[in-house]
């Protein structure tokens, strides 16, 4: 399979989306996405976007990426999110030594990677590598995985920052040495399958871990693609914003089609009345104003627009978790003026509800903390 330009993998998308819509309530009911979606995002080119090109990868751009997960949302907000975390944890792999890149996409770039990036369990330094033991919770995709990329302090090492903190890194395991723990019962985004991972004196060589620092910093060993040298500040928070922009977008399609054909007590159609067509224009407008902040965090990550200067470090994160504000409104109101017929359990606007609502948790996306951020930096350089 070829893929020749940056668009391809934004013509796939929908095909992807499509697949995804068709197995909805089969992900609800396995808590997981269905094999026939897996295969549709590993063939639509997401797991090899930001693949080194030494590996047959797309080193691919942000902007063409965060597209092709608005599309993919359109029909399943859990295939979208797995599409995209999928992509930026071959990411992470690529800040990975030569040697186990190497290993990881040994069987072509498409190799799909499940990354645990908050710190857990235990790893301790032995003879060639290190021994890793432990759980990690709220792992997506964990289940379809052929590597899973497991983030652990190391306390004896200290790294580079200034407060003399442990050194913490990542961790490659493939499939066959990783269990997985049925944890996963959330009221939103069950298609993920965001299950525990567990390692149990797991002996991971050296040239199958990296240090954090050098991904926050954007220092790939062997690749200066612009999408392996951003530091992680640029995007920190894209992966989990993007997909909600294509679920907000899904259910307001579904609730149009729907209201469409609806009529109130008296007989009248819904789709007269001035408060419903009032209520559309300002979720459209909520979703609108968030794709272009969602966008414009991508552009910036593609080095096709520059922030102000010293404002970079703080704007898209602060962006993308007020995108997330909006988006979380338009879908409140769509489903509120949906009616009871909007309360079913198979109809897909309650769906598309719950799940970005239960996304919006996510603690990147928190406007609390880095509208703190944005705000400390703008009144210190006043």
């Amino acid at each position: 399979m070829s893929y020749d330009n940056m668009s391809t993998i934004v013509a796939r998308a929908s095909q992807v989306a499509d697949i995804a819509a068709r197995h909805t309530e089969e992900a609800e009911a396995a808590r997981r996405l269905s094999p026939q979606v897996v295969q549709a995002v590993r063939d639509a080119g997401f797991a090899r976007h930001f693949v080194p090109v030494a590996h047959g990868g797309t080193a691919g751009g942000f902007t063409e990426l965060t597209s092709a997960v608005f599309v993919v949302g359109q029909g399943c907000t859990s295939a979208a999110w797995a599409a995209s975390l999928a992509a930026y944890a071959g990411r992470y792999a690529a800040f990975l030594p030569a040697e186990g890149q190497a290993e990881i996409w040994a069987d072509g770039p498409d190799a799909l990677v499940a990354a645990a990036l908050m710190p857990s369990g235990t790893a301790e330094r032995v003879a060639g590598g290190w021994r890793l033991s432990g759980e990690w919770k709220y792992i997506s995709g964990v289940h379809f995985a052929d590597w899973a990329l497991a983030c652990a302090a190391v306390p004896e090492e200290r790294s580079a920052d200034p407060e003399g903190r442990p050194e913490v890194r990542y961790f490659a395991v493939p499939k066959a040495d990783f269990t997985i723990t049925d944890s996963w019962y959330s009221v939103g985004m069950r298609g993920t399958g965001s299950d525990t991972l567990v390692l149990t004196d797991v002996h991971v060589p050296e040239h199958r871990t990296l240090a954090r620092s050098a991904v926050h910093a954007g220092r790939a060993p062997a690749s200066d693609a612009r999408c392996h040298i951003v530091p992680m500040y640029a995007v920190n928070s894209l992966p989990f914003a993007a997909p909600l922009v294509g679920a907000v977008r899904g259910a307001m399609r579904a609730w149009v089609e729907r209201t469409a054909s609806r009529v109130d007590r008296r007989g009248r159609a819904v789709r007269e009345m001035p408060s419903t067509q009032v209520s559309l224009a300002r979720s459209a407008a909520e979703v609108d104003a968030a794709e272009l902040l969602v966008r414009r965090t991508a552009a910036v990550a593609d080095g096709m627009e520059t922030p102000p200067e010293g404002e970079a470090a703080v704007r898209g994160a602060r962006d993308l978790a007020l995108a997330v504000e909006l988006l979380v409104s338009a879908v409140g109101r769509v489903f509120r003026t949906s009616g009871t017929s909007g309360q079913s359990a198979t109809d897909p606007v309650q769906r598309f509800w719950r799940d970005v609502n239960s996304a919006a948790s996510h603690v990147a996306l928190s406007f609390e903390s880095t509208g703190a951020a944005y705000g400390a930096w703008a009144l210190r350089s006043v």
